[in-house]
């Protein structure tokens, strides 16, 4: 079962593998893809005909997957995503809208068929779901926090995210997924929150980068940019 309860996953059923070198998709997350390889072009055009779900996949090293025989060797986590919008150019490019359900992780890919271009993979569930409530809880609180203390107000996705933590309505870990999408760009971070199956422990890393960027905003400030002479920096 994906995070979305409105939409079903069968992790019984072979699932199309879309990999690039950096993680691309995580929960709650809109992905606009446009494809135009003929692998991947067949592969949105068969998830289009069945489940309309594609998992991101990763891989393991920095040169992507090379024109040869031998498949580039892909990381275990992933996250499952499903087609939420599409349109078809007239020259069979396609326009995609991916939007992520939940993290899972590669059982065992499959071989790949005459007619196939792409690759599968049999998946299981990522996300554990007895994650403490109270630790979750309290790691919401020491983000509004620190919101509160105005430092992190410096940034460009403050707003957003101020709008969402006033949001009683929305789920404590819906909101650190969100919260994450906005801050964390770094690559190697951002595959920790995928692989990490655990909603706390995620929440405890989007916690220390937070308090890391407000550290960087409070010695930002001691430097008194006001005072630069303009277009200098003391540093």
């Amino acid at each position: 079962m994906s995070e979305d309860a409105s939409i079903q996953v069968n992790f019984g059923k072979p699932i199309p593998l879309f990999p690039l070198n950096v993680v691309s998709l995580l929960p709650q997350q809109i992905l606009p893809l446009h494809i135009f390889e003929p692998r991947y072009k067949q592969l949105f055009e068969h998830a289009l005909d069945s489940s309309g779900q594609v998992a991101m996949a990763v891989y393991s090293d920095s040169g992507g997957e090379q024109p040869s025989a031998r498949r580039s060797p892909l990381r275990r986590a992933v996250c499952l995503g499903h087609i939420v919008q599409h349109e078809k150019l007239p020259d069979g490019r396609l326009n995609i809208f991916l939007q992520g359900l939940c993290r899972a992780r590669i059982i065992k890919e499959l071989p790949r068929g005459e007619d196939r271009l792409y690759r599968t993979a049999l998946l299981e569930p990522l996300d554990t779901q007895d994650s403490d409530p109270e630790a979750i809880a309290q790691i919401k609180a020491s983000i509004q926090s620190l919101f509160a203390r105005g430092g992190l107000q410096k940034l460009v996705a403050a707003p957003a995210l101020t709008e969402w933590l006033a949001n009683e309505d929305l789920p404590d870990r819906v909101l650190l997924e969100l919260i994450s999408l906005a801050i964390i760009h770094e690559p190697a971070t951002r595959y920790r929150l995928l692989s990490e199956p655990d909603a706390s422990a995620r929440g405890a890393l989007l916690l220390g980068e937070l308090k890391h960027l407000e550290r960087l905003v409070r010695l930002a400030k001691l430097q008194r940019p006001e005072d630069w002479p303009k277009g200098c920096s003391w540093n």
